[in-house]
């Protein structure tokens, strides 16, 4: 009878000190939440690909390049269907590409949101992303022998519903080809 009051007194201790360590654990990861800048962030991630056909007509079977970065916003103010909050910009011409992001809610007791985003984009003769260009002419979204492959990359950046806007990053090469 001795011998099982002393386990059982051993193990009441183990079991008070795992309680006590896993409850300061939870106060310590849940007391915080992370703090961001007001104005947004990005991140690079990375392309789905870095080769691509150029942009062709519409019978011919699509191609498509996603393009991934993360993001953070300190006031959680990112994203409004009405207006204009991603750029891309063509490395070769300077042509911007614009897109929307929808607002995006806030989870959870602070203010600050982060996430990733991914942007799709095909190579339809419509859309003009992957449009071969060439030295010396206005042509493009031609085949061409002379010049089989063109590259470019896109410089990125976002604005908040404040209107501030994020650094901006740059993806990897693309290869475009010029069939």
């Amino acid at each position: 009878m001795n011998l099982y009051n002393m386990n059982k007194m051993s193990v009441l201790p183990l079991r008070f000190w795992t309680f006590a360590v896993a409850t300061s654990f939870l106060f310590i990861t849940c007391s915080r939440p992370p703090e961001f800048p007001n104005e947004p962030i990005i991140e690079f991630i990375g392309l789905s690909k870095n080769t691509i056909i150029q942009s062709r007509s519409s019978q011919l079977p699509q191609d498509t390049i996603e393009i991934s970065f993360k993001f953070t916003d300190g006031d959680g103010n990112l994203g409004n269907a009405d207006s204009v909050n991603i750029i891309l910009t063509d490395s070769r011409d300077g042509f911007n590409h614009l897109f929307k992001i929808g607002e995006i809610a806030q989870l959870g007791a602070g203010k600050g949101i982060q996430g990733s985003i991914k942007l799709t984009l095909t190579n339809r003769s419509d859309t003009r992303y992957f449009c071969c260009t060439f030295p010396n002419t206005r042509l493009t979204c031609i085949p061409s022998t002379t010049y089989p492959k063109d590259s470019l990359y896109y410089s990125i950046k976002i604005k908040d519903r404040a209107g501030n806007w994020s650094n901006t990053i740059k993806t990897d090469n693309i290869t475009i080809l010029c069939q």
